[in-house]
């Protein structure tokens, strides 16, 4: 039996009652797929390496998957996201028979009820226990106390996590005051020197999707404290929001303390 349900776009897309062969486009929805039922999933990205375990075929990048290969999968369900995939891809996909279904997140309540909405209308399946109880703890207050922060995710050019992102509203949900929060763009780019003048209390620096390191990220802040943290806690809607708000709070603590200790 079929049924047709509508995705985060309002496009109808016909499914299975139960979804059991899945390909999903994208890191962090391969990684809540995997972890609620691993058989189900017959094809990801190569940029999926969570869970590190994960055996299932690899489908090229997220920008540029191979749909021949998709479609020889034979997919009940493809699951992509409206910022991570094209949509060149998804029209692809579905001229060759295939259903997709699109996710839209630009906060963490769309997180919540789009994979909510995932589980239980595109794959038909029961809601996990993982994503009520990462609901549960993002019911919780701010836990910082309105630091100005800048969150970068590119060097040369600089960019930083602007206005309608899902990573700028975690740091709002941590009592964190995005310093480009009001930015024309979700993503805009700074001139070298930028950011380091602006007397923000500290600056993230993520592993992803560049890879900033000791060596490579805190050495263009001579004034201002940074923070080297997992990237995936910034702007991965998986299992890993279970983790998320304790570790970056952790990170964040980590950075004041470090500027607040007096020097030798």
């Amino acid at each position: 039996m079929s049924r047709t349900v509508v995705d985060d776009l309002g496009t109808a897309v016909t499914v299975p009652d139960v979804c059991r062969r899945v390909v999903s486009l994208v890191p962090s929805i391969t990684e809540s797929i995997a972890e609620t039922d691993r058989d189900a999933l017959v094809g990801a990205t190569q940029w999926c390496e969570f869970p590190t375990d994960l055996d299932v075929t690899r489908v090229r990048g997220t920008k540029n998957p191979d749909w021949k290969a998709i479609v020889a999968l034979g997919p009940d369900l493809v699951v992509v996201n409206q910022e991570e995939n094209r949509e060149i891809d998804v029209r692809r996909l579905r001229d060759a028979g295939v259903p997709v279904w699109v996710t839209r997140i630009e906060s963490v309540d769309d997180a919540l009820a789009s994979l909510s909405r995932m589980f239980t209308d595109a794959l038909g399946w029961p809601v996990p226990e993982w994503l009520e109880q990462a609901e549960l703890a993002w019911q919780a207050p701010a836990e910082l106390d309105g630091p100005r922060v800048a969150a970068v995710i590119w060097r040369n050019p600089w960019m930083v996590v602007g206005r309608d992102t899902f990573s700028g509203d975690v740091l709002e949900r941590l009592g964190c005051v995005n310093a480009f929060a009001d930015a024309d763009s979700r993503y805009p780019t700074v001139e070298d020197g930028t950011l380091d003048a602006l007397g923000l209390d500290f600056v993230l620096l993520p592993s992803e999707p560049y890879r900033f390191t000791d060596g490579d990220g805190p050495d263009a802040f001579s004034r201002t404290p940074t923070a080297l943290f997992d990237g995936r806690l910034l702007t991965w809607y998986g299992p890993t929001l279970l983790r998320a708000r304790r570790e970056l709070v952790a990170a964040i603590a980590t950075a004041i303390g470090t500027a607040d200790r007096p020097s030798d």
